[in-house]
């Protein structure tokens, strides 16, 4: 059996969350009428600090109907350059929404450079320039290796943007690993934003899902342009019985995946041919390149080579960009599965034959 570590999105669910589903009081959502979902939107408020939630397919789903409510066509949408909106949503804001999407850098952190970000801040004075009316940030950041945005710097970007009159979006796909990472309830990270997603279907476990949140109003718009896109689900009540038991069970376990992953880069960390901090593991993805003997980093070629002998060893992983390599752990991800995946990676890097 394979080591699966390609993302956490590949989890099953628990024991209690398929019980949960056989057994959930159903009803049709179009009409506001199931008692299942609307009880996880009621939890999902809570749990945020926001005065409404929204059950929505997928997190690019709920990241475009973010950017649709937020941002009028010919209105910019900011977001980070490394950003899973930017690089990874079919360019959601301006296919769909008319939007251009102006990439600020992100630093190694996570954090958007604020300078870069000042400028980008764009108002009506000058016909020439599309005036700003979203930024978009990310926690935990993807491409960043993990990392966590803690409160101070989602309130100076926050603080930014609302001078400026523009308003922020979180992508929180995993803003429960930043949550327990920082030691801090979510709503903490939630409260200078005027909007979030996250879901339900990675580190949380459910099979399928995520959450929207933001005030009453932002809500109501958003549940129009749910339906606008198609998501509005009828018996959903079945799934939404998973996302219950995500965020009343399966949100304090992110700890383990966070050890795990620590463990993980602390064993790679003993190979030559591996690149990799220990130190900048914060969350549950671990981000490393491979060197040749000489310390240069692996053609792409040699990389897919690299995953390939991985795989036929029992560790499924995934790329990064060309060079960099990726590994997430995750709920049924156990401390021997790990110390098979190391054993499994070193043999690979010597069939690989890495010169």
């Amino acid at each position: 059996m394979s080591i699966d570590l390609r993302s956490d999105t590949v989890t099953l669910p628990s024991p209690a969350m398929r019980e949960a589903m056989y057994q959930a009081e159903l009803g049709d959502d179009v009409y506001g009428e199931d008692p299942t979902i609307n009880r996880l939107q009621e939890l999902a408020a809570e749990r945020t600090g926001k005065e409404a939630a929204l059950f929505v397919p997928s997190g690019t789903m709920g990241n475009a109907i973010a950017t649709l409510v937020h941002a009028q066509r010919g209105r910019t949408v900011i977001a980070g350059d490394a950003s899973h909106i930017y690089n990874y949503e079919a360019g959601g804001p301006s296919t769909l929404g008319g939007s251009p999407l102006r990439p600020v850098p992100n630093l190694s952190d996570g954090m958007l450079d604020l300078d870069k970000l000042r400028a980008e801040l764009t108002d009506e004075s000058d016909t020439h320039i599309a005036p700003a009316a979203l930024v978009c940030i990310e926690n935990t950041h993807n491409r960043c290796g993990g990392a966590v945005l803690n409160q101070s710097q989602i309130e100076t970007i926050a603080n930014l943007a609302h001078a400026q009159g523009v308003a922020v979006h979180i992508d929180g796909a995993r803003i429960f690993n930043a949550a327990i990472a920082l030691g801090v309830p979510v709503h903490e990270l939630a409260r200078p934003v005027d909007s979030l997603m996250f879901c339900l279907s990675k580190g949380l476990s459910a099979p399928v899902g995520s959450m929207l949140v933001g005030n009453k109003e932002f809500i109501r718009q958003a549940t129009r342009v749910r339906k606008l896109l198609g998501g509005g689900m009828r018996q959903a009540g079945v799934l939404a019985a998973a996302g219950i038991i995500a965020l009343e069970q399966m949100v304090e376990r992110l700890a383990e995946d966070h050890k795990h992953c620590k463990q993980l880069a602390q064993g790679l960390a003993d190979f030559p041919q591996i690149e990799v901090d220990p130190e900048r593991v914060a969350t549950n993805i671990l981000i490393f390149q491979l060197r040749d003997s000489q310390q240069q980093p692996l053609t792409p070629a040699k990389t897919a080579r690299f995953l390939q002998l991985a795989g036929k060893h029992g560790v499924l992983m995934g790329s990064m960009g060309e060079k960099a390599i990726r590994a997430v752990t995750h709920y049924g991800i156990e401390a021997e599965h790990i110390t098979s995946a190391i054993t499994g990676i070193r043999r690979a890097l010597i069939d690989t034959d890495i010169e």
